[in-house]
């Protein structure tokens, strides 16, 4: 018999009754039946029931076991009485009697529980990680995240793609976020970067005559950490393939994706119709640009109806240019109770509040209740009321102002309304496609032009394009939205020398500067470049959906805190004198 089990802890069932058999796993959980010791064992793959008792010759042993002790037992398999079945297992009919024990591993007193739902603080989970992750719903998890990037892979390659590896040490480069950069010893003051991204690496692929490239990739941030994003290191399914369009990505990827969530969404419908909606009415119905159609409200323009009208706070605020109003419909949200409520949490966000409409039944028709209402009379409202097709029992929430301003408000109140409503369908993965992103945003404090999205996209209409205003040039720039988050991103690449120039030149970054810092990338693109395209997805974050969990940090391994702390590792580490000796560095004292 192998030296530590014949079966795992899911493997028995009553056909296996009279064997003999050697399991091995963790306790679990221990009960005392009136002299009979009942031990739940456990390892990767499920439980089984063992017990002992004074016939036993190992009793005196069984009786000193603790949670989480490793074991291994001997003994042999017995039939449950039909009363004792437990359907919920697979081994839920049988259950061991211990002959013989050994002790692998004793633990201590334990810092979390591992059996049952406690919940512990996070400093705790992640310090103990290893324990952390015993628990069933990690075990799970971590189980999901494995078969997913295995489909993934497998679908890849099922539609014509090869793995390559590109380099983790490489050069620093503008993704949009922080690099981590690492200190050469052989060049004393010159620092590597980790990749924020294999961007460039897979445009060298493309140029070399590779048609189709895909790699499960390692990227590196240093970012501030959010629910959905992890503050150091990520893993996407990175993409690339020469002579398509942007609808050739998206016909490639997207049934790459919907099989995915189809296999592992737990029965969850998987929207067919994947709209293409432009970045600019994604802000204005919705605003932002990761939109959860799972919600069915859209937000209008109203101005019209304020311009000019009784309601003297939206009426002057229309006489400034680039300002707006905009509702929120809500509909079934027609009681004065909910409107204060939602006004209260407009104020909670910072805005003075939100004016709102209801419409309720006075028995004689339809009347329009509240503030704004009574200040714009019963032409306008009716006016509003039919734009946003609304009837009795429903509202409608206004905000004003410059769009920037207050349309991050708008988007989080619309996901408020429909959520306390009941307006959004959470049984359902519901997807679209954000198109047509502006290649470039202005600081509103200095002015300075500088990239929105990715600075290696093809601006729609080509060196015309970047002859004008560069805040309306248009880049092939797209992103996958699914229920609110961010899945997906991409672009169309700009593979032409002279366009790529000038796009930088608008940016601030001279051609000298563009040589410097993108030297490999500039001089393939003078050796036959094809067009080429691809896009990115987020692999946690797609696991994060697929597991119905909101922090990001569930589905990873052994994640960093808050803080980009590894408490378990206790990373970042100070480094010794004789490191930074080695790479002439010195660490100056930080300044209270």
């Amino acid at each position: 018999m192998h030296s530590y089990r014949s079966h795992t802890c899911a493997e028995l069932t009553k056909s296996n009754v009279g064997d003999t058999v050697r399991l091995s796993g963790w306790v679990h959980r221990i009960r005392d039946h009136g002299g009979v010791l009942f031990v739940d064992l456990r390892d990767h793959y499920g439980m089984t029931q063992v017990l002992c008792d004074p016939d036993s010759p190992v009793f005196a042993e069984v009786e000193k076991l603790r949670s989480e002790w490793c074991v291994r037992i001997d003994g042999e398999v017995k039939a449950r009485d039909e009363s004792l079945v437990n359907p919920k297992i697979p081994t839920g009919e049988i259950e061991v009697f211990i002959r013989d024990m050994e002790v692998l591993g004793s633990a201590g007193e334990l810092p979390l529980i591992v059996f049952g739902d406690q919940e512990y603080p996070e400093e705790t989970r992640l310090r103990y990680r290893y324990l952390d992750l015993r628990r069933e719903a990690m075990q799970e998890n971590m189980k999901l995240r494995s078969d997913v990037v295995a489909s993934i892979r497998r679908r890849m390659w099922d539609t014509g793609f090869r793995e390559y590896q590109t380099p983790i040490i490489t050069a620093s480069s503008p993704e949009g976020a922080r690099d981590f950069l690492v200190p050469s010893r052989l060049h004393p003051g010159r620092f590597y970067a980790l990749p924020q991204a294999p961007q460039l690496f897979k445009q060298l692929i493309m140029v070399s005559g590779f048609d189709k490239y895909f790699q499960i990739a390692p990227c590196f941030r240093d970012e501030d950490p959010r629910a959905d994003r992890s503050p150091t290191d990520f893993y996407q399914l990175d993409m690339e393939m020469s002579f398509v369009e942007q609808q050739d990505v998206f016909d490639t990827i997207q049934p790459v994706i919907a099989g995915i969530f189809e296999e592992f969404g737990g029965g969850r419908k998987v929207d067919a119709e994947w709209p293409q909606i432009s970045y600019a009415d994604a802000a204005m119905w919705y605003g932002t640009d990761k939109p959860d159609l799972r919600n069915p409200i859209k937000m209008q323009d109203v101005s019209e109806h304020f311009r000019g009208s009784g309601f003297a706070i939206f009426a002057k605020l229309l006489e400034q240019d680039g300002t707006q109003i905009r509702a929120i419909p809500a509909p079934t949200g027609g009681s004065r109770k909910f409107c204060d409520r939602m006004n209260a949490f407009a104020q909670k966000e910072g805005l003075p509040g939100m004016g709102y409409i209801f419409w309720r039944d006075q028995g004689e028709g339809m009347e329009a209740a509240g503030p704004l209402a009574k200040n714009i009379g019963p032409e306008r409202t009716e006016a509003i009321r039919q734009q946003l097709g609304l009837d009795v029992g429903d509202a409608a929430f206004f905000l004003g102002g410059k769009p920037d301003a207050f349309e991050t408000v708008a988007g989080k109140a619309r996901v408020v309304i429909g959520e306390e409503l009941n307006l959004t369908d959470k049984d359902r993965f519901a997807f679209a496609w954000i198109v047509d992103f502006p290649m470039y945003e202005a600081d509103e404090e200095t002015g300075r032009v500088d990239f929105s999205h990715n600075p290696f996209s093809m601006p729609q209409g080509g060196l015309d394009a970047l002859e004008g205003d560069p805040l309306n040039v248009l880049g092939y720039q797209y992103d996958l939205a699914c229920n609110g988050y961010e899945l997906v991103s991409g672009a169309i690449r700009n593979h032409k020398l002279d366009i790529m120039i000038k796009a930088f030149e608008l940016a601030g970054y001279g051609a000298d500067e563009v040589h410097k810092r993108f030297g490999g990338l500039v001089n393939a693109f003078q050796y036959g470049a094809p067009p080429h395209g691809g896009c990115a997805a987020g692999i946690d974050r797609m696991v994060m959906l697929l597991a119905d969990e909101a922090n990001i940090r569930e589905v990873i391994m052994f994640p960093m805190n808050q803080r980009a702390e590894d408490l378990m590792m206790n990373a970042p580490s100070e480094p010794t004198s004789d490191q930074l000796m080695e790479l002439g560095l010195r660490i100056l004292p930080q300044e209270d």
